[in-house]
């Protein structure tokens, strides 16, 4: 199904809009971040101050489903790479979790704080209308609610919202990762409850934040970053939080480092700095390459794959396409079954001798193979 996008035109897309899309697929192919995608999408608007990215990583399981994030990424470049490893992200997070869903994410290059405007969603919402069948989307960073609903209005493919949705999958996503670290926690120091632990969360959005409020909930002490100090100033006020630099948050002594902010913060140069015995957050992406999941296993750091802690937002809005509509007792029975998959995944590394990484992959390629019948990984 590489590049197979019904009725896309190989230029403007209808004669009287000024939207340009182009599949890209063969020419992202070369990119150290493609993975084999189905298909990717470039849309310009010039007039109305678009330019997005639309990676669909896989269809095997079923429909694709991933956010839509709005950056000012500096370089195009930069912006390929992240929606490329994002969607593919969303495959794994979507086959661990066991929905009937593949994998798939979009990118628009602007800065959310000011170049959101009407113009420019109608163009995307033109953009998505041509993946109907094959992409739904949600908030991400930078595209809010209101957001949502906007261009739910416009294409059908928008999950999330409050136009008969589920609404903000935010909250689903921070108890999920809650309930991730607490697992994290009974497996590596043998506690139930995260009372009385120090938990550095680096990152203070929709996310983060409601994750640092069920942690100080239920007694934990937090060490708190983000390169808004409004929300950091927010945390230390409510809570009592220290304060450390975002520069600095990964080096400090905790039980628990939580990464709820961008991704790729841990790699081969940050790595060696962490002195946390768990990392467990709602990032996506957050090791820079799949070799870091092995640093962290020699440095004896236990580590809860991200796409499947935080896989709790993505349960949420594909209830809205499950048999009989959404069911938010279904969808919460779903994302409380989080902490037993992850043990599963740290009893098989520690088996196996791997990383937890690298058994999240593997059940990965064991659900996509029976989704074809081969009986190989996919």
């Amino acid at each position: 199904m590489a590049g197979a996008i019904s009725s896309v035109a190989r230029n403007r897309v209808a004669a009287d809009s000024t939207l340009i899309v182009e599949d890209i697929t063969a020419s992202a192919a070369r990119h150290h971040a493609y993975a084999g995608h189905e298909t990717v999408l470039l849309g310009r608007d010039d007039e109305r101050g678009l330019t997005a990215i639309i990676a669909i990583h896989s269809t095997r399981l079923g429909p694709a489903i991933g956010g839509t994030r709005i950056w000012a990424h500096p370089h195009f470049d930069d912006a390929l790479a992240d929606v490329l490893r994002l969607s593919e992200g969303m495959t794994h997070k979507a086959a661990v979790a066991g929905l009937p869903h593949g994998g798939g994410k979009a990118v628009i290059i602007a800065n959310p704080k000011r170049q959101k405007t009407t113009e420019l969603f109608d163009a995307y919402a033109e953009m998505l209308g041509l993946v109907a069948e094959r992409y739904f989307t949600a908030e991400d960073v930078g595209l809010t609610l209101a957001d949502a609903d906007y261009l739910k209005a416009r294409t059908p493919n928008v999950l999330g919202t409050t136009r008969g949705g589920s609404k903000n999958p935010s909250p689903v996503t921070a108890f999920g990762v809650f309930l991730g670290i607490k697992s994290s926690v009974r497996h590596r120091l043998g506690k139930e409850s995260v009372d009385g632990l120090t938990v550095a969360v680096q990152g203070l959005g929709a996310v983060g934040v409601e994750v640092a409020r069920l942690l100080v909930d239920e007694g934990a002490r937090l060490i708190v970053s983000d390169i808004d100090p409004e929300r950091v100033d927010r945390a230390v006020k409510a809570w009592g939080a220290r304060l450390a630099e975002p520069d600095d948050i990964l080096a400090m002594e905790a039980d628990v480092l939580a990464p709820c902010a961008l991704g790729g913060g841990l790699n081969a140069q940050s790595i060696p700095m962490v002195r946390a015995q768990i990392v467990a957050g709602a990032a996506n992406n957050q090791l820079a390459t799949v070799a870091d999941a092995e640093r962290l296993a020699e440095a004896g750091i236990l580590y809860a794959p991200d796409y499947v802690i935080n896989a709790g937002g993505l349960l949420n809005v594909a209830g809205e396409l499950a048999s009989g509509g959404y069911d938010r007792d279904r969808v919460f029975s779903s994302v409380r079954a989080i902490p037993e998959t992850l043990a599963t995944i740290f009893r098989r590394a520690e088996e196996e001798r791997t990383s937890t990484e690298a058994i999240a992959r593997v059940i990965t390629r064991e659900r996509l193979s029976m989704a074809d019948g081969t009986g190989r990984p996919g």
